[in-house]
């Protein structure tokens, strides 16, 4: 019996060596042959933020999809299961998710957790822009929402490029290079939001929104925040917190009042009635929107609210 091999078979030899020809010279046709990274985010912001950096080499699964409150999730043991079985899991930090170390254990996780705020100086009540709240939160407080601010986004980015190439050594330089593309939008929208502030005298400056998710954008880009609610959408505002707000916003002449798309409309229509300004529209603070809607990655959302807030701020 005569054996076959590759040396006896020309056609099979040099198709196999073609074969390896074009792994050798194409990684990014080898790369797409293996299985992607799976990561794990918290809530719907960073997801876009780790898909923009990790691009076809990580599979996300986000926990706190678009539209819901990242405050008030619980996690179901389905998700729990995809945390386990998750490479690398990315949070914001700063208290945002309170249940996440919870949900580290139960989930038995023992890989990488990359806290994407890390290196970003948190801001408290007295120091956002002097945005009162009228919640029963104290002012030691720390405001989870360093994202409202697209410098902050720079530090997150740089924060999941390296906690990427961490878990993935061999498509570091891909993670480097997304992550300078995609800040370098970010530098644009930056500039763009500076710029249609800078129109705007100001005294002016005044916007009503749900609860306290603006501090970072209101120290950033110098308005002037106010809201019913304290940092967390899991806290009650006060009936005294609220009148005094209505005082302050006849007293200010504030034209722009605003919901967000993650809160109870009730409180800010009942604000509305009581001081004669018509709420203004919806911004997204906490979450994206879905595809159909205007904010469907980090970079749509802000500048959808910077346009939305700056048009009620004059009036239009």
């Amino acid at each position: 019996m005569t054996r076959t091999t590759s040396s006896s078979n020309p056609r099979r030899a040099a198709l196999i060596a073609t074969g390896l020809s074009l792994a050798l010279a194409s990684p990014t046709l080898w790369a797409q042959a293996t299985a992607p990274v799976k990561a794990v985010a918290s809530f719907s912001i960073l997801g876009d933020l780790v898909r923009q950096v990790g691009g076809e080499r990580v599979a996300v699964e986000v926990l706190v999809g678009p539209g819901s409150d990242a405050h008030v999730f619980q996690p179901t043991p389905a998700q729990a299961k995809l945390v386990g079985q998750a490479q690398i899991v990315f949070s914001n930090g700063l208290g945002f998710e309170g249940w996440m170390s919870r949900l580290l254990g139960t989930a038995g996780y023992k890989g990488r957790h990359i806290v994407a705020s890390r290196g970003i100086k948190p801001l408290h009540d007295e120091a956002a822009g002097g945005h009162p709240h009228t919640g029963g939160h104290g002012h030691e407080e720390a405001d989870p929402h360093a994202w409202q601010s697209v410098p902050n986004v720079m530090v997150y980015v740089g924060n999941i490029a390296k906690g990427l190439c961490e878990a993935d050594a061999s498509g570091c330089d891909s993670y480097q290079r997304n992550a300078a593309t995609y800040n370098a939008g970010l530098k644009a929208l930056d500039t763009d939001i500076r710029a249609l502030w800078a129109a705007i005298p100001a005294t002016q400056r005044k916007v009503i929104t749900s609860h306290d998710a603006f501090g970072y954008y209101a120290s950033a880009y110098g308005v002037k925040f106010l809201a019913p609610q304290g940092v967390s959408t899991d806290s009650e505002a006060s009936a005294k917190g609220v009148a005094q707000l209505v005082r302050q916003i006849k007293k200010e002449q504030i034209k722009a009042l605003f919901v967000e798309s993650i809160s109870d409309p009730r409180l800010i229509a009942q604000i509305g009635r009581e001081t004669g300004v018509k709420p203004a529209g919806e911004l997204f603070s906490d979450s994206l929107s879905d595809a159909k809607d205007p904010a469907p990655s980090y970079l749509t959302m802000m500048r959808f609210n910077t346009t939305a807030l700056t048009q009620a701020v004059r009036g239009e």
